[in-house]
C-alpha cells in the first residue's frame, strides 16, 4: 500500500491532531479559540493545495450559523497534522 493510498481524500473527515508551533501567532483572540477549540475532533478535509498542505473548514464551535454569517474557519495545515477517524476506509 503505498503513502498516497492512505492519504485522507478531499470531502473526507479527518481529525486535527495538534497545530503547527506559532500558528496561532498573530490571528485575533476570536480566531484563536475557534482553532484551538478544534484540535482533537473532526472537521472536513477540501483538499490540497500546490504545497501539499491540507486546507481544512470548520464552523467556528461558539457561534451559531445565521443568515448574516457563516463564522466558517479555512485553515491550512501540513498533513502531519491530520488523521483518519477510526473505521473510515
Amino acid at each position: 500500500m503505498s503513502a498516497e493510498q492512505g492519504k485522507p481524500r478531499a470531502g473526507e473527515q479527518v481529525v486535527l491532531l495538534a497545530l503547527p508551533p506559532g500558528f496561532l501567532d498573530d490571528l485575533p483572540d476570536e480566531d484563536q479559540r475557534a482553532i484551538t477549540a478544534m484540535v482533537g475532533k473532526p472537521v472536513t478535509l477540501v483538499g490540497y493545495d500546490e504545497d501539499g498542505r491540507a486546507e481544512l473548514h470548520f464552523d467556528d464551535p461558539f457561534h451559531s450559523r445565521t443568515d448574516k454569517s457563516s463564522h466558517t474557519h479555512s485553515i491550512w495545515v501540513s498533513p502531519e497534522f491530520i488523521g483518519g477517524l477510526a473505521g473510515d476506509n
